[in-house]
This record gives C-alpha cells, sequence and structure tokens, in this order.
C-alpha cells in the first residue's frame, strides 16, 4: 500500500509555496535542496517549524517544498501558511491549534503599486518654493 502525501499551497506577498507532506522522519527539502542551505537564517527555519513544533508533529513527516517569487522572508512564510493547510489534510483536528497561533490565515498585505508622478508609491518628489 502506497503512503499519502498531504498537498497544500501556502501564499505571501509575492511568493507561493507548493507543499507536500509525507510520513518520515522529519527531512525537509526545499527547491531539491535541504532547508539549511536555502533558508540560512535561523529565524526563518524557525518560521517554518512553528507549525510542526506546536501540533507536536516535527519529526513525522519528511516535507518537499517547491518555492518560488518574492524574497526569502516571504518565501519563508508562504512554506509556513503551506505546511499549515497541509497539516490540516491531515488531521482536521489539529485546526483549533493552527487556527489560534495565526498559521492559517494568509497575510494579505501586497506591495502597493507605484503612481505616476511620484517617486514611489506614496513618496512624492522634494518640494521647492522658488
Amino acid at each position: 500500500m502506497k503512503a499519502v502525501d498531504y498537498y497544500a499551497t501556502g501564499r505571501r506577498k509575492s511568493s507561493i509555496a507548493r507543499v507536500r507532506l509525507k510520513p518520515g522522519t522529519g527531512l525537509v527539502e526545499v527547491n531539491k535542496g535541504s532547508l539549511i542551505d536555502y533558508f540560512k537564517r535561523e529565524t526563518l527555519k524557525m518560521i517554518i517549524e512553528q507549525p510542526l513544533e506546536k501540533t507536536e508533529t516535527l519529526g513525522k513527516f519528511d516535507i518537499i517544498v517547491d518555492v518560488r517569487g518574492g524574497g526569502l522572508t516571504g518565501q519563508a512564510g508562504a512554506v509556513r501558511l503551506g505546511i499549515s493547510r497541509a497539516l490540516l489534510k491531515y488531521d482536521e483536528a489539529l485546526r483549533p491549534i493552527l487556527r489560534a497561533n495565526g498559521f492559517l490565515t494568509r497575510d494579505p498585505r501586497e506591495k502597493e503599486r507605484k503612481k505616476y508622478g511620484l517617486a514611489g508609491a506614496r513618496k512624492r518628489f522634494q518640494f521647492s518654493k522658488r
């Protein structure tokens, strides 16, 4: 019998993470490399492991992630949301824990577009009276 895999998608800013959870030993693979090689900052690793720690499933799954777009922080947030959603597919009883810690909420903040006549989205060019 083939082991069941749990798939989910996580998004944050302009990053998209496709996450696959399968029963295993706790191996985390990001873009066909190890988690440590891809996310070098300790805070990013911590963000990714948060849902697993809170639900006490840290060594139970092998996680395969394909993440694209954005920067490392946005990607880490996308992976966290993807892992949380995949854990829900594994066990719906984990919902209250994940919800209470805010892991199921998609952070809606996106970059605001630049406006014409301005230096950026809101910044104006320096005003000169004379």
